[in-house]
């Protein structure tokens, strides 16, 4: 049976197989999919390992740079985002690597919370590995503007050169910001920490605003609690982005097209329970 895995270092505590389970049932797919926990210090001879009998993995944190330098042949956008969350093995052995946390994003917001990025005035927290993954698709959007905001300036800088080409992206510091914004999308690791980023409530016109956190929990994280405290239109979490991602994944993988809405209900039911 062909054999899949989420590589991470925590992963325990990953959704993905229980995703894979859901998708493979609603397709009649025979597969298995489970975590394998990669040493931080080794991940490319665990990965290597992995793909000796392994069709395909998910990569998760801290292992996205890693496995981008792992791969023989990669996708435009994972090549620009310089990061990988998504490998395959060629027929020919080598690895392929792709970045769709960007379709997950887009497709999360788009779809299943039915918000237009199409001229809209999007502000980006942060400048780490999650943010480069989904600024090529945020751009496809065609928004008015995309604001990378970072509390290191230059990082966010180096991003928006990096992707000036593709459509209206510029950068600032947390603090330069004061006037509100159509969408905030949160891809700091502050969630992680109960913490939120260091960013005026201005920034959100009350009704109007809508915020994402990318992190997820069973509670509404802290960033989507501050966004409702300060009358955002919606307040949402990243766990509809895991669900799209892993479904592109699923397809390339496999050849057949999934539905997310009923896995979506039935992993956030689980979660509450």
């Amino acid at each position: 049976m062909d054999q899949y895995v989420v590589f991470g270092n925590p992963v325990g505590h990953s959704k993905s197989p229980a995703i894979h389970r859901l998708f493979a049932e609603q397709t009649g797919e025979q597969l298995e999919y489970s975590t394998l926990l990669a040493p931080l210090e080794d991940f490319a001879n665990c990965a290597l390992g992995f793909f000796k009998q392994g069709r395909g993995a998910n990569v998760t944190v801290p292992f996205k740079e890693d496995a981008f330098r792992l791969c023989d042949q990669l996708t435009d956008r994972a090549r620009r985002a310089g990061a990988v969350n998504m490998l395959t093995r060629l027929d020919n052995g080598g690895l392929r690597g792709d970045n769709t946390d960007g379709l997950g994003l887009v497709r999360d917001l788009t779809v299943n919370v039915g918000v237009s990025l199409k001229g809209k005035r999007i502000l980006l927290l942060g400048a780490g590995g999650a943010v480069r993954g989904v600024i090529e698709s945020l751009l496809e959007q065609e928004p008015a503007s995309l604001i990378i905001a970072n509390r290191t300036v230059e990082k966010a800088e180096q991003l928006a050169q990096i992707f000036a080409e593709l459509g209206p992206v510029a950068s600032s510091g947390f603090d330069w910001l004061e006037e509100s914004v159509d969408i905030i999308i949160n891809a700091t690791s502050a969630s992680l920490a109960g913490e939120l980023p260091p960013i005026a409530a201005s920034l959100i016109e009350p009704g109007v605003t809508v915020c994402y956190d990318m992190m997820y929990g069973k509670e509404p994280t802290p960033f989507c609690r501050w966004a409702s405290e300060h009358g955002a239109k919606l307040s949402v979490d990243g766990f509809g982005m895991l669900v799209e991602q892993a479904a592109v994944a699923f397809t390339y993988w496999r050849g057949v097209e999934v539905d997310t809405a009923p896995v979506l209900k039935a992993l956030r039911a689980e979660m509450a329970g």
